[in-house]
């Protein structure tokens, strides 16, 4: 018989197995877009911590594809925690008073996953992560994205993006301790975001570090000029590749010519004559709208003062109404007192008659 050896082969797995609980979620590779507002929001948050916190955590909301591959971040809050060397302790029902309370005014975000304000990944983050990961309440069947943004005054703002996978050999071991797998990301923004941004930019090199809002000549004004420069630095790329100055590109002279190819062949005479008629239609309609605003104007003050002489008017008449009443009555006073007079007068001739009349006056 031949010599029988016995070996144990290892082999390294490519891709951590999530062992078999009704805990485990999904750990496909996704890739996760980040909102410029989430960020900023992130940012406030640490730079409003106390002194002697380190790090503060919160909730990311946005949406994900039907697959679960692709999760755009858009929104986050903050949640109150306490973290020591020993333990960590988050309000679980403030969580879930604030997701239910966005879930409502936000119904297409759902829960994606959290936000630390530190790079360090330790078993407080394990215990957070499986708890953003959990059924019902969390992200199942969908892994919780966790993302660290460094804070550190003085350095540059660097974020990382991860997903998890359970670990251990017993359930109980997997729902204290996760595998952070990182996950590519990337930070996309809008036109609407990317003025903003411009103008916050603006005020970096500035020592108040305040910046003035611009009116909107003053932004087309600048759009203009950064059109211009960006047309000169093409046309001098182009100049020196035709005098053999820099290394041509056949991929950026297509991209160039397509773009080209896009702007429409029109005169400059046409342009100047379009958009002087334009200027012309804008003008006409401000010239309406402010004829149309004076006419209500002039309308409203002529029914108000219709309203008001009207009501003097009639105090007036009915004030010469009780003058009249008042006059007649006095003079009906007066011929009244005058036979009272008269009366009383024959009364003291017939009593000076006789004696008779004299009785009866008694």
């Amino acid at each position: 018989m031949g010599d029988s050896h016995n070996y144990l082969h290892l082999a390294r797995p490519l891709a951590p197995a999530p062992i078999a609980t009704s805990q485990s979620s999904v750990t496909a590779p996704v890739s996760v877009t980040l909102q410029p507002q989430a960020l900023f929001s992130i940012i406030d948050h640490a730079s409003r911590r106390p002194a002697d916190q380190e790090r503060v955590i919160g909730t990311l909301l946005g949406t994900r594809s039907e697959d679960g591959t692709e999760v755009s971040v858009t929104n986050c809050y903050a949640v109150p925690h306490t973290e020591t060397a020993e333990q960590v302790e988050m309000d679980m029902d403030y969580q879930k008073r604030m997701l239910d309370l966005h879930l409502r005014a936000a119904p297409k975000e759902v829960l994606v996953g959290w936000y630390a304000t530190s790079g360090e990944l330790n078993t407080f983050s394990a215990l957070i992560q499986n708890f953003y990961s959990q059924q019902g309440e969390g992200t199942f069947p969908h892994p919780a994205v966790h993302l660290t943004v460094s804070t550190v005054a003085g350095q540059d703002v660097e974020a990382n993006t991860y997903i998890s996978a359970p670990i251990g050999v017993t359930a109980e071991r997997a729902a204290d301790s996760c595998l952070f797998i990182p996950v590519p990301h990337e930070i996309k923004y809008d036109e609407a975001s990317k003025s903003g941004l411009e103008l916050i930019a603006g005020a970096r090199d500035r020592d108040d570090r305040t910046q003035l809002m611009q009116t909107d000549l003053e932004t087309l004004e600048r759009a203009i000029e950064q059109v211009l420069e960006m047309l000169e630095r093409v046309s001098n790329y182009v100049s020196d590749v035709l005098d053999e100055e820099q290394q041509s590109s056949t991929a950026l002279g297509q991209f160039l010519l397509n773009t080209l190819a896009l702007a429409p062949k029109v005169d400059a005479e046409d342009i100047e004559r379009d958009f002087n008629n334009h200027i012309q239609d804008v003008l006409l309609v401000s010239y309406l709208a402010n004829t149309i605003r004076t006419q209500i104007d002039l309308s409203n003050r002529l029914a108000t003062a219709a309203i008001t002489m009207g009501g003097d008017t009639n105090v007036a008449g009915s004030g010469g109404d009780q003058q009249k009443q008042q006059g007649g009555g006095e003079r009906g006073g007066e011929r009244g007192g005058q036979r009272r007079e008269g009366g009383g007068g024959q009364q003291q001739r017939s009593g000076q008659a006789g004696p008779g009349g004299r009785r009866g006056e008694q």
